[in-house]
């Protein structure tokens, strides 16, 4: 996430703490740690965030908010990372979860056609709420662990290769011709 973005935003949420808006947050939405830009805030923001995508409820936002202030995440990767559902990828997101908890409960996974009324909710979500809800808990677990530690290992190879070159090239302009 571009620094310079971030401490903009963090200075526009700064100059208007007092409106209502906000105001609900406290001086809770100007801590410091929800704009910090280190490597743990942002790994554990989007650990937390991947976490929070596989909530089977339209909350994400919500969700990703109250995490953020009640952990002092960063508050914008934690946003970010929870739209990695969204209304393209979420029948792929779930339907693995769903396949994913009837794996888990030793169950043949059957085909269904989603009808969107009340009837289909009382009556043909019956037999798929168990699977589905356990394989959206799993998938939860899993992604925000795998997640942050994939981004912690990418964040540290990234900072080794430059240190590594920035130290190259300093040998290179200390080198005797």
């Amino acid at each position: 996430m571009p620094r310079r973005l971030v401490k903009q935003l963090a200075r526009w949420v700064d100059k208007r703490r007092g409106r209502w808006y906000l105001r609900v947050f406290g001086a809770r939405v100007t801590d410091p740690l929800l704009w910090s830009l280190n490597r743990h805030a942002i790994t554990a923001a989007f650990g937390a965030g991947l976490a929070i995508a596989f909530i089977p409820l339209p909350v994400h936002t919500i969700g990703a908010v109250l995490a953020a202030l009640y952990w002092r995440l960063n508050l914008p990767v934690v946003l970010v990372s929870t739209w990695v559902v969204n209304p393209f990828t979420v029948v792929p997101f779930y339907y693995g979860a769903y396949r994913l908890g009837a794996l888990l409960l030793h169950r043949t996974p059957r085909h269904f056609a989603f009808q969107p009324s009340w009837h289909w909710l009382e009556h043909g979500l019956g037999p798929y709420w168990k699977p589905f809800l356990l394989g959206c808990l799993v998938s939860a677990v899993v992604a925000g662990v795998l997640g942050r530690w994939v981004l912690e290992l990418v964040w540290r190879s990234a900072v080794r290769r430059q240190f590594r070159l920035r130290r190259g090239a300093a040998r290179a302009v200390k080198a005797p011709r």
